[in-house]
């Protein structure tokens, strides 16, 4: 295929943004423990350095999906990388633990912005007989960003601190904001589903979303337990808001309708939330029981995300050709094996059985990602692309929430109000036996998701 100016440009542009955000994301798990030493923080307050980058990014991705339909999908873009740059900033600069919370959560929001539309961006650009290869170049650069972000994050933080980590961030936004102001023009805004905002449902929504995360970190006090509670029934509440309101933010029908859109949006809310606590629980793992610095963590983690970055594009373009079921199913079979794997290690585990295990999960996130995305958005017409995409995104933080509620909630149980740093070898091994086994578990269910969608129509 020969591509114009303005599709090279395009997808230069939304892929260097989607680097962006996972080398930061997989930069700051290996400066976790230099952070938690920094600002004195319990493991469930350690916990809220991502958990509240993800509830923002959550909170934000629908409405933004309905937005960018209704005002156009480039405007937000543009927005987004400003609102993540100017967060970065202030991360970089954070005087105590709470600072750094806040800065992270409107980090989040500028990410959600970028996530969301990027994706729509992409495949309004491209034909449908090639968008299993641009999505699989734009996953690929996402895998990019995980395989460098570890060694390079955990060299940054051994030789300068972590506060380096968020001024490399913003010097990455600060460029990708001029690409993204040079060189994307104004699209033609669709506007298929209606003009207006729902509201009342973002509202509902956003608060339902918060109560549950919140309430989980609180678990097994009778607040915690509460606050979940509530959480799960507004959110219930937010499902039937959907179903009735003329103009939804959230459409219900594509799940009810269309069996191709909601199995292969279920299957990846089911891999991200098996797979979201692997580079939190290694870097911790790999530094605190085997005694690695930041610096050597990362050069193992790096192995799953390279592993990612080579093969995405491939299998992307192969599910242009061959039904991206198949891919996808033997990706999440893949990935649970190596779930499995990962609970059994122990103090004495070998650095090279490390290595070969996360190399076998790269493996099946590589078959899973793109030929997944790649369905999702050939599932749905012109006029949906911005929903689909942020229903896609929403799948992906919602099941990044949902592990990271998961792992908070084990170390809650386990840890207590006490610093990673002060648990016992033993108690963290089983802390990440159990949760890592939960995942598994978790992960077994999305096989018969990701076979049973059904084939994509090519017209």
């Amino acid at each position: 295929m020969t591509w114009s100016k303005k599709q090279f440009t395009t997808l230069i542009t939304v892929s260097i943004t989607s680097f962006m955000g996972t080398f930061l994301i997989s930069s700051i798990n290996i400066a976790l423990p230099a952070i938690e030493a920094s600002f004195s923080l319990d493991a469930v307050s350690l916990s809220w350095i991502i958990t509240a980058f993800l509830v923002a990014t959550g909170m934000f991705l629908l409405p933004v999906g309905k937005l960018g339909d209704v005002s156009g999908n480039v405007k937000l873009f543009k927005l987004g990388l400003i609102l993540f740059t100017l967060a970065s900033l202030a991360c970089a600069v954070s005087p105590s633990g709470t600072w750094l919370i806040v800065a992270r959560f409107v980090q989040g929001i500028g990410s959600a912005f970028t996530s969301t539309t990027g994706q729509a961006i992409l495949v309004a650009n491209f034909p449908a007989r090639n968008r299993g290869q641009v999505i699989g170049i734009s996953v690929s650069s996402v895998y990019a960003g995980l395989a460098t972000g570890p060694f390079i994050g955990g060299f940054l933080t051994q030789l300068l601190g972590w506060h380096s980590l968020f001024f490399v961030a913003a010097v990455l936004g600060i460029f990708s904001t001029v690409i993204a102001f040079a060189f994307l023009a104004e699209e033609e805004i669709g506007r298929g589903n209606g003009s207006r905002i729902d509201f009342p449902g973002m509202a509902v929504f956003m608060t339902g979303l918060v109560a549950l995360v919140y309430g989980s970190s609180q678990i097994p006090s009778t607040s915690g337990w509460i606050l979940t509670g509530v959480g799960i029934v507004m959110l219930f509440l937010f499902w039937m808001i959907e179903t009735r309101v003329p103009s939804p933010m959230f459409e219900t029908d594509l799940f009810m309708r269309n069996k191709l859109f909601c199995f292969s949006n279920v299957a990846a809310l089911i891999n991200y939330t098996a797979t979201s606590g692997i580079v939190l629980f290694l870097s911790l793992y790999l530094q605190k029981v085997q005694g690695l610095s930041p610096r050597d963590a990362g050069a193992v983690i790096i192995a799953q995300p390279v592993v990612m970055a080579l093969f995405s594009p491939v299998v992307g373009r192969l599910s242009d050709r061959i039904q991206p079921r198949y891919f996808a199913t033997a990706g999440m079979a893949i990935c649970s094996v190596g779930l499995f794997a990962i609970s059994f290690f122990t103090a004495e585990t070998p650095l090279w059985l490390i290595v070969l295990v996360l190399i076998w999960e790269g493996l099946g996130f590589a078959f899973f990602s793109s030929p997944n995305m790649n369905t999702i958005m050939s599932s749905v017409d012109r006029s949906r692309y911005g929903q689909a995409s942020g229903t896609a995104s929403s799948m992906r933080i919602f099941g990044q929430i949902a592990g990271m509620t998961i792992v908070t909630f084990f170390f809650a149980f386990y840890f207590g109000n006490h610093a990673v740093t002060e648990v016992d070898d033993a108690i963290f091994l089983t802390a990440m036996k159990w949760g890592f086994a939960t995942f598994a578990l978790i992960s077994l269910a999305g096989i018969y998701f990701s076979f049973r969608r059904g084939d994509v129509n090519r017209s």
